[in-house]
């Protein structure tokens, strides 16, 4: 979220928001320029950049925010009891496949050990509740909607195998970083900022998953809420600065579970200026109820 959604900033920008439920899209819309900026996760948005789409990523989203879940009613307490079982992912260029493999070279287990399938995010709670899979791994709010629906029970989150889990990134198109850096900074700097104001207590949290739930997503802002404040850190919105160390381990896992074919370099896919600027900012002064943000 940033202050600046479908309005004109202090200095003329106007970032228009546009939902799409896959990235395939996303990515399409993004070469045909369609949408000169977008939330990915950050494992497309490596290989988008390998594949010679001309963007670079220059923020993220969000860190942690992805969990495991198996069914509540399931004898499954420990990740090497899902083996032989079928685990949803949302696509195999994801966090969330990745967080898997992860864990199962932990445990020492094989990937064909499991049965992973795709599936879009919002299909995998019901077809938890139906028992067509065994287990899902994905961001949220899904997590939380399982665990609301009584069905579903967190295996485990993304950040107890994997510290400083990064899950979605921003990225945006070389030719309006070149033309427009400073559209790019203002984007930035409002993400920062309503990064800075999330991370400041439950109060802001409950007011955005009312406001955003309401107006943005279409989505039960008790969702939102669960999602945002079960336990406060379940997904963190500070730092969001892309640090090297974070990128080379996405990276060297899609390296080895064959998702790139050749090495890409983080500056050749990062661009850290606009980052870079954000030291010092403050979190946006809004009271919830009020008319702006300042």
């Amino acid at each position: 979220m940033t202050d600046y959604i479908s309005r004109f900033t202090p200095a003329g920008n106007l970032f228009i928001p546009r939902m799409f439920q896959g990235f395939p899209e996303i990515k399409e819309a993004l070469i045909s320029d369609k949408i000169q900026a977008g939330f990915v996760v950050a494992p497309l948005a490596i290989a988008l950049r390998s594949q010679g789409v001309p963007i670079r990523i220059v923020y993220l989203g969000h860190r942690y925010g992805s969990a495991v879940v198996v069914r509540n009613d399931s004898a499954i307490t420990d990740f090497a009891q899902l083996k032989g079982k079928i685990i949803a992912i949302p696509s195999r260029f994801s966090d969330e496949r990745l967080i898997l493999n992860r864990v199962i070279k932990k445990f020492k287990l094989d990937v064909n050990d499991f049965k992973m399938v795709e599936m879009a995010p919002p299909d995998v709670a019901g077809a938890l509740a139906a028992r067509a899979i065994d287990a899902f791994s994905m961001g949220e709010p899904f997590p939380s909607q399982a665990e609301m629906g009584g069905f579903g029970r967190v295996l485990f989150h993304a950040r107890e195998h994997w510290p400083d889990y990064m899950s979605c990134v921003l990225i945006v198109r070389d030719d309006i970083i070149e033309k427009r850096p400073d559209a790019v900074q203002a984007l930035v700097d409002g993400i920062a900022r309503s990064g800075l104001w999330l991370d400041d207590g439950r109060p802001n949290r409950e007011h955005a998953a009312d406001f955003v739930g309401r107006f943005y997503y279409n989505q039960d802002p008790r969702l939102l809420t669960w999602a945002l404040t079960n336990p406060l850190n379940r997904v963190t919105y500070t730092p969001l600065s892309p640090y090297k160390p974070d990128f080379d381990l996405v990276r060297d896992l899609m390296i080895e579970t064959k998702l790139l074919d050749s090495t890409i370099e983080f500056h050749e896919y990062v661009d850290t200026q606009f980052a870079e600027k954000t030291d010092g900012l403050s979190p946006w002064r809004y009271v919830p109820g009020s008319s702006r943000a300042e």
